[in-house]
């Protein structure tokens, strides 16, 4: 079946309005997790091919976060979809105002290859929670994911609902000339601008998950070591393959030698003497990226690591000395195992660095004091982040999750996926038995006085 059809046989089955019986979406829902949780050791293995995974974490960052979605959503489907009833104005009078949440009808969800499994299966989840069709498209950069995802969706799902389609930039292509009512995508920010152009054509609205440079802050003493071990954790999870991994450190400059100490401790706590010898070590996806990493290295003023292996595609957790935005790395989002270190006097100098650069995905700050906690919440435009941690705030079903500007619009996790999957219909239903006559022509000036008593 080519992708015309499939999207053609969906929009038909959105017709028959099965989609939106919850009692639909919660039993696809239930079959889907069943799978996952049946199937879970060879999801693993399709992580370890792909990325070099850890079953631990391929566990806690993707399987354990889209069975968390899953339950979320089963939970409280049947609440999110009913209606809402809002005060009705007198001038209304009498009738009763509600809104109500209807799916869009097919979608399509585009996934990236940092994390295949569950950045393809959570956006799909919000939408069949929703009421929706959904196409998902995992990426080819990951292929043995993307394969487990079609046996996993074909197995689970009828394909006129649920379906995946496999391949690279021609199915892509194809996929984004089709007609959907909505497209998910989460991939890098020129992919998105394609994306969002292709969906022009069709006034179609999209979410997009994109990323940029995530700056993070340390900005006094206390606690300096525990930073050091979030902050290595967030970088260097998923050797740095992670949208909102602390891309670059701004740090006072009478914290920079210590720090770089407790950095290179954790390092070594993290992955021994020898880094690209660690079996939990996960790879660069594939020998382009691995190559710009390197590329990016060259001539850089490296203060720990830097190695790597070109059998392997491993690079060591880097810490690289920066002088200002001007070097190599500063002008494209890194997405590896590279941390750049800059320094900074004051907070204000901090702040006023990162507001010259497009809005970022992510930021973190790690300081004691509220007033600069607070001071850097409300000076700075950012998608999401944590004070006095990194990355753990995308972990949780009861936030949202999403950029803003250049790293990206709409968001989901939770109820926020089932909203960004919904259209928000908002109806009056008037009585008959009551007419009142103000409104109707012709007007006068009693008319206009009672007018203006009801409607200010």
């Amino acid at each position: 079946m080519d992708i015309k059809e499939i999207v053609l046989h969906q929009k038909e089955y959105y017709q028959t309005n099965i989609t939106k019986d919850i009692k639909y979406r919660k039993q696809t829902l239930r079959k889907i997790k069943k799978w996952i949780q049946e199937h879970e050791t060879e999801i693993i293995g399709a992580l370890k091919a792909d990325l070099n995974k850890d079953a631990v974490e391929s566990y806690m960052c993707e399987i354990g976060l889209t069975l968390s979605e899953l339950n979320h959503q089963l939970r409280h489907i049947s609440h999110w979809a009913k209606k809402k009833y809002v005060y009705t104005p007198l001038a209304q009078f009498y009738g009763t105002s509600f809104e109500y949440y209807e799916p869009y009808g097919v979608t399509l969800v585009m996934s990236p290859w940092n994390y295949p499994f569950m950045l393809s299966i959570e956006p799909a989840i919000g939408a069949i929670a929703a009421g929706n069709c959904v196409v998902i498209k995992p990426s080819a950069y990951a292929p043995h994911v993307s394969h487990i995802i079609f046996k996993m969706i074909q197995e689970t799902c009828d394909q006129r609902h649920v379906c995946v389609v496999e391949g690279g930039r021609e199915e892509n292509t194809q996929l984004l000339e089709q007609r959907f009512d909505y497209i998910f995508f989460t991939g890098s920010v020129n992919v998105g601008k394609l994306v969002m152009e292709k969906a022009s054509h069709y006034l179609t609205p999209v979410t997009l998950e994109l990323g940029g440079k995530s700056p993070c802050i340390v900005n006094d003493r206390k606690s300096l070591k525990l930073a050091a071990k979030r902050i290595a954790f967030g970088k260097f999870l998923n050797a740095g393959q992670t949208c909102v991994a602390p891309d670059y450190l701004l740090i006072k400059e009478d914290l920079k030698e210590d720090f770089v100490i407790y950095m290179q401790e954790m390092i070594y706590h993290f992955f021994g003497e020898k880094p690209l010898n660690h079996s939990q070590l996960v790879k660069i996806i594939n020998k382009k990226h691995f190559e710009r990493l390197n590329h990016l290295l060259e001539n850089q003023s490296i203060i720990y690591g830097g190695h790597s292996d070109s059998q392997t595609f491993k690079i060591e957790p880097t810490l690289v000395d920066v002088k200002d935005d001007k070097n190599a790395l500063m002008q494209e989002e890194i997405f590896g195992p590279i941390l750049p270190i800059l320094t900074y006097r004051n907070i204000d100098e901090a702040i006023g660095f990162i507001n010259c650069h497009e809005k970022p995905l992510a930021l973190y700050v790690f300081s004691s004091q509220r007033h600069i906690q607070n001071q850097i919440l409300n000076s700075c435009s950012y998608g999401g982040g944590c004070i006095n941690d990194t990355i753990i705030h995308l972990a949780t079903s009861k936030l949202g999750f999403g950029g803003v500007g250049n790293s990206g619009m709409g968001a989901y996790h939770g109820k926020k996926s089932f909203q960004t999957f919904s259209h928000t219909k908002s109806i009056v239903k008037k009585a008959r038995w009551i007419d009142l006559p103000l409104r109707y022509y012709p007007y006068n000036n009693i008319k206009n006085k009672l007018i203006r008593m009801f409607v200010r």
